[in-house]
C-alpha cells in the first residue's frame, strides 16, 4: 500500500505545514535524498505542544508531542515534493526533548514519531536509524523536535 494511501487507512489528516521560523529551508533535496529541517509539535496557526517532559507533561504526553511532529513533517513533506508516495525510506532521525535533566526516557519520547513512519511506509522503510536526546530548551518552549533524512525517488 502506497504512503498516501496508508494514511487514508489510518484516518490520519495531516496539518497545514508549520510556518518558518527563522531563515532556512523546509526541506533540501540533494540527489536521492530529502534533509528535512527541525519541526515541532505543529497542529495549525499557532498552535504547538508546548512544556517540558518530566515537569509539565509525562512521558505519554511527550510520545503525543512527538507524533505530532511526525504528522507536521508529512505535511512538509508532501507539500514540498507533491506526494508521499516519492517518499521510499525514512534514513534517519534527530529527536530532540524538552525535558528536566532528571528525565532520561528520551528514545521512548521519540518513538511517538517512529511509530507513526512505522505504520505510513511500514517498519522495514519507515523506521530509520535515530538518535534521541534531552534539551534543557527548545524554541517557543515546544515540547519535542525532530528533523529528518530520507531517500526520495
Amino acid at each position: 500500500m502506497t504512503p498516501e494511501a496508508q494514511l487514508t487507512t489510518l484516518g490520519l489528516t495531516l496539518p497545514p505545514p508549520p510556518p518558518r521560523g527563522g531563515v532556512y529551508k523546509p526541506v533540501v533535496i540533494v540527489g536521492n535524498v530529502a534533509y528535512v529541517s527541525g519541526h515541532g509539535p505543529y497542529s495549525g496557526p499557532d498552535d504547538y505542544i508546548c512544556g517540558r517532559v518530566g515537569a509539565d507533561m509525562s512521558l505519554e504526553e511527550g510520545k503525543e508531542a512527538a507524533r505530532q511532529v511526525g504528522l507536521a513533517m508529512l505535511a512538509t513533506l508532501k507539500s514540498e515534493l507533491g506526494s508521499l508516495d516519492r517518499v521510499k525510506r525514512v534514513v534517519k532521525l534527530l529527536g530532540m526533548v524538552n525535558s528536566t535533566p532528571d528525565f532520561g526516557e528520551h528514545p521512548k519520547v521519540i518513538n511517538g514519531c517512529s511509530e507513526l513512519f512505522g505504520q505510513v511506509w511500514g517498519e522495514e522503510n519507515g523506521i530509520g536509524a535515530r538518535s534521541a536526546v534531552g534539551m534543557g530548551s527548545l524554541p517557543g518552549n515546544i515540547a519535542v523536535e525532530i528533523e529528518g533524512i530520507f531517500e526520495i525517488g
